[in-house]
C-alpha cells in the first residue's frame, strides 16, 4: 500500500522536475528527525548543513530521537488531528518497523526515489528496495548500510566467541564480562533476533509475519530458545542482567575500560572509527559472528504533510551523493558504509570496504513481539 494521504502526493516529482524542486527548495529549513545518539554522526550532519546551505540555500536542522518510534507517534497524532500540510517533520532517518508503520497508517510522501538524480548512482545489488521484508515502494531513498558485529580487543580477548552458544561459555569463564543493550534500543533488539536467528529451530518462520497475541503458541515455540538462553546469560552478565547499557557508545566506553570484553555495533568500520577518534586502541577489531552479521539498509523518508518537501528532496539527494557518501564512509569521520556503485565512490578517491556476509532482517512484526516479551520477563 502506497502512502496517498497528502494531496500533494497528486503531483509527485519526476527526474524532469529537478531543476524546479532545486529553485523551490530555496530558503526551506528542514526539520530532520534523526537519531542523536552518536557524536560523530551529530558533526557529520552539522556539515551537511554548511554545505546545504552553502550550495542549495537549505538548512537542515537536526531534531535529536532516541528512537524513531517516537517521530511515527507525533505523526499518527498529527494525521489523527487532520494536519495534512505543514507538519513539523521534514525529513527522517527509519527503517524496519518504523518504515512499515508509517508506510501501513499512510504517513509518507512519495513514491519519489527515481526522481533523484543520485538514484542513477545507488548499487542495486544491495537489498535497497526491500526493507525488514516490506517492499519500499519508492517511499524511502537508502542511506547506509548497517551489519549487526562485535569490536573486541586482541590484547584482552585474542579469541573471541564466533556464535551465541561460545558467547554463552565466555560469560560463564568470565562474569561480569558480557552484555548487551537494554531493548528497545536498537543495538539490543538486533542482538535479540540475530541470537534467536541462531537459536530457533525454526528460522525460517522469521521472515513470515507474527501476530504474538492471536499466535501465542507459534510465538512461544519459535521464541523459547531465546529466552532459555538470556536466562542463563543474565546471571552471569554485566552487572548481574539487572541493568543495561544503553546504547553502542556506553559499551564502546565499557570495553575501553576493559569492563567488557565486547561492544556491540551495527556499523561494520565502527572499530576503525573508534581508533581514529581516540576512543579504542589500536588492537580493537571488528568482526561477525560465524552465521554472518544481521544486515540491513538505512533509509531517509519524506512525511506525508512535511513543510519542506522539496528541501527534504534535495537534502536525500546531497545525502546520497559521492562526496556525502565518501565524507560518511571515512573512519575518522563516520565509518558508514555506502550505497552507491564503487565507481561513484571512486570519483572521490574513496577505497570503499569489505562487509561481512549478510543476515537478512526478520519480518518486522517479530521484533515487536519480541521487544514486548522482554520487557514482560526483564524489564524493571
Amino acid at each position: 500500500m502506497a502512502a496517498t494521504a497528502s494531496a500533494d502526493n497528486a503531483a509527485l516529482p519526476s527526474g524532469s522536475d529537478w531543476p524546479q524542486i532545486v529553485e523551490q527548495a530555496r530558503g526551506q529549513v528542514v526539520y530532520f528527525n534523526a537519531w542523536g545518539g552518536s557524536q560523530e554522526i551529530n558533526d557529520y550532519l552539522r556539515w551537511a548543513d554548511r554545505q546545504l546551505r552553502a550550495r542549495y540555500g537549505v538548512e537542515l536542522r537536526h531534531v535529536k530521537v532516541a528512537d524513531i518510534a517516537e517521530t511515527t507517534q507525533r505523526l499518527l497524532a498529527e494525521k489523527t488531528a487532520g494536519k495534512n500540510a505543514g507538519g513539523s517533520v521534514d525529513l527522517v532517518w527509519i527503517n524496519g518497523e518504523n518504515f512499515r508503520s508509517m508506510k501501513q497508517s499512510g504517513l509518507l510522501y512519495g513514491p519519489f526515489v527515481q526522481a533523484l538524480p543520485n538514484w542513477q548512482l545507488v548499487d542495486q545489488s544491495l537489498p535497497v528496495s526491500e526493507d525488514f521484508t516490506e517492499s519500499t515502494d519508492g517511499l524511502e531513498a537508502p542511506w547506509g548500510v548497517g551489519q549487526l558485529v562485535f569490536i573486541h580487543d586482541k590484547q584482552t580477548l585474542n579469541n573471541p566467541p564466533q556464535n551465541f552458544a561460545e558467547l554463552l561459555s565466555l560469560a560463564q569463564a568470565f562474569p561480569g564480562k558480557v552484555t548487551y543493550p537494554q531493548p528497545p534500543e536498537f543495538h539490543g533488539s538486533s542482538f535479540l533476533k540475530a541470537a534467536l536467528l541462531e537459536l530457533t529451530q525454526d528460522p525460517a518462520a522469521l521472515y513470515q509475519p507474527i501476530d504474538a497475541e492471536k499466535q501465542p503458541e507459534r510465538f512461544q515455540q519459535v521464541t523459547a530458545p531465546l529466552w532459555q538462553y538470556l536466562d542463563r546469560l543474565h546471571p552471569v552478565a554485566w552487572q548481574q542482567g539487572r541493568q543495561f547499557p544503553s546504547g553502542s557508545s556506553e559499551m564502546i566506553q565499557l570495553l575501553d575500560d576493559k569492563q567488557l570484553y565486547l561492544a556491540i555495533t551495527f556499523n561494520p568500520n565502527a572499530a576503525r572509527a573508534a581508533i581514529e577518534n581516540g576512543k579504542l586502541t589500536a588492537s580493537a577489531e571488528t568482526y561477525a559472528f560465524e552465521q554472518g552479521a544481521l544486515s540491513n539498509i538505512h533509509f531517509l523518508a519524506i512525511p506525508w504533510n512535511a513543510n519542506a518537501k522539496a528541501g527534504a528532496l534535495v537534502t536525500i539527494n546531497f545525502l546520497m551523493s559521492p562526496d556525502a557518501q565518501a565524507r560518511k564512509a571515512n573512519a575518522s569521520i563516520w565509518g558508514d558504509p555506502s550505497i552507491l556503485k564503487q565507481e561513484a565512490l571512486a570519483s572521490q578517491g574513496s577505497q570503499g570496504f569489505s562487509l561481512f556476509k549478510a543476515i537478512p532482517e526478520p519480518h518486522p512484526s517479530w521484533l515487536t513481539a519480541i521487544e514486548l516479551e522482554w520487557q514482560k520477563r526483564y524489564g524493571s
